[in-house]
């Protein structure tokens, strides 16, 4: 163990490098899988939410800025694409069982795409939204990337969509088992896809834990999601605000 001097040598020396960004941010994710294995797996403890709460707060009593804090983190980031076409090898698995159920799960992605867009503009503007804040809301079941670009082009706020798809998949991620099992929907194959399509890369990561077979189809929700909300977005955003008068 470190004592107090050489802790504070140790932090003296990260707080000058760029590896301080990237030492939080795997420690806040190792702490917060232990807390989650401490709590049996519970998806009310959800390790991301954990670790952007205690990121969050070193930043915030540091007074270290995110850009300077990405500048370490970065690396974490880059792996965000490695890690999604790995995705590709346990869907390659589910092959053909894929191939004999395309078109309902073709009917599925299509229905969850186009709800998640309507209901996440329509229940904004409802209650009183400002029309940027509903364009920053349309994209939202998207992966980061894909939904920050569609954001932009729809003229809402990249960064406020970013934040809203972090919340969505934490929240997809908590409550989606409970919910499913509140309507005794029992196959892995359908709760996988509709982990995917409204929860993306967390609520994937959730469905792995559960079973690969889960994880497989939440991989195919969330990537075939992403295409359609680039797709369908762009023109179903607009024609929604406009019938309803924004």
């Amino acid at each position: 163990m470190l004592n107090l001097q050489e802790f504070t040598h140790f932090w003296v020396y990260l707080s000058a490098s760029p590896l301080l960004g990237l030492t939080v941010t795997l420690c806040a994710y190792v702490f917060a899988q232990w807390v989650y294995a401490r709590c049996g797996f519970s998806p009310l403890a959800n390790p991301v939410a954990i670790a952007i709460a205690l990121v969050s707060l070193v930043l915030a009593a540091s007074g270290m800025s995110y850009p300077r804090y990405f500048a370490g983190a970065q690396f974490v980031h880059f792996l965000l694409g490695p890690a999604t076409v790995a995705l590709a090898v346990p869907l390659a698995r589910q092959m053909p069982r894929l191939r004999r159920s395309l078109f309902p799960l073709a009917c599925a992605l299509l229905c969850g795409c186009v709800t998640a867009i309507v209901s996440a503009v329509g229940i904004a503007v409802l209650m009183g939204a400002s029309p940027e804040l509903a364009r920053s809301l349309g994209p939202k079941s998207a992966t980061t990337p894909i939904a920050m670009a569609v954001s932009e082009h729809l003229g809402g706020v990249p960064a406020l969509t970013a934040v809203l798809v972090i919340c969505t998949g934490i929240f997809g991620a908590v409550t989606a088992r409970f919910l499913m099992k509140a309507l005794r929907i029992d196959s892995h194959a359908a709760q996988g896809l509709a982990l995917g399509v409204a929860s993306h890369g967390i609520g994937t990561a959730r469905a792995f834990q559960v079973s690969p077979e889960m994880g497989a189809y939440a991989g195919l929700g969330m990537g075939m999601n992403g295409v359609l909300t680039a797709l369908l977005a762009p023109w179903l955003v607009p024609l929604l605000l406009g019938w309803m008068g924004q």
